[in-house]
């Protein structure tokens, strides 16, 4: 079996839900996975917001689930009040998310094939003649709002629902600064944030010179403000990760 990654060590800060599948690919191809969470995702302390507009799902024309994260509670809270309304379409942002919802029953979603991000959505054909719709975009307590504002500028309704929120795990960062990895993935700039925050100056200095894999050039950017001096950006979910990992670890032979 082919193990490029054999003896690489990578630090892979997704939330521990998304982190297992991740690092069993990097396992599988040889490496050494240092699961090290930077964000914490749970419930909403307070579920009646999202409540009131599941209620009245059946009212909306489409429903936009922007992260696996968004899929999973949205659609837990979804199928607590009863089912999917059957005239509602469905989308998402990518194939990560996009295979919750399979899983969680639903069997058509609307998804980019290349690139992943809210951009590539709003370039999909169905989605350019939405005057008079009613969107209900599922994400966390914050998020971009470039989606929303198109749609409502393309003549839709659009209503943000919470369903989840992100927090600062507490973290161990000595755990961390005791090993020495070979390079570090992150999905997200407020992740990035907070390990700058956890790993102080000295830490940084040393961290910072190690290869960052990101799915995006917007946590690019992020990441070489805060002072990342090596950002290789992938393409989107686990496959654009991996196989960017994979290309990097050849050029070091």
């Amino acid at each position: 079996m082919d193990r490029p990654l054999a003896g690489l060590r990578i630090v892979v800060t997704r939330p521990r839900e998304q982190a297992a599948e991740l690092a069993r690919r990097i396992g599988q191809l040889g490496g050494e996975s240092i699961v090290f969470p930077l964000l914490e995702i749970t419930p909403l302390a307070d579920q009646r917001p999202l409540q009131a507009v599941v209620a009245h799902l059946h009212d909306f024309n489409l429903a936009i689930f922007i992260s696996p994260n968004a899929a999973r509670y949205g659609m837990q809270a979804i199928l607590a009040a009863g089912a999917l309304p059957a005239n509602l379409r469905v989308a998402t942002v990518g194939p990560g998310s996009a295979r919750v919802l399979h899983e969680l029953g639903v069997t058509a979603v609307l998804a980019p094939q290349q690139r992943f991000d809210s951009e590539a959505l709003l370039e999909l054909s169905e989605l350019q003649d939405v005057k008079g719709w009613r969107v209900a975009i599922f994400r966390g307590e914050s998020g971009r709002e470039l989606l929303g504002d198109t749609l409502k500028a393309r003549g839709a309704s659009v209503e943000y629902v919470a369903c989840y929120q992100r927090s600062k795990p507490q973290q161990d960062v000595a755990s961390l600064l005791a090993v020495t990895p070979d390079a570090l993935t992150a999905s997200s700039s407020e992740a990035l944030g907070y390990l700058g925050e956890m790993l102080g100056e000295a830490g940084k200095a040393k961290f910072a010179l190690l290869p960052l894999f990101v799915p995006h050039a917007r946590i690019a950017e992020s990441a070489k403000k805060l002072g990342w001096q090596q950002v290789i950006v992938t393409a989107g979910a686990d496959d654009g990760l991996l196989s960017g990992l994979v290309t990097w670890a050849s050029g070091r032979h």
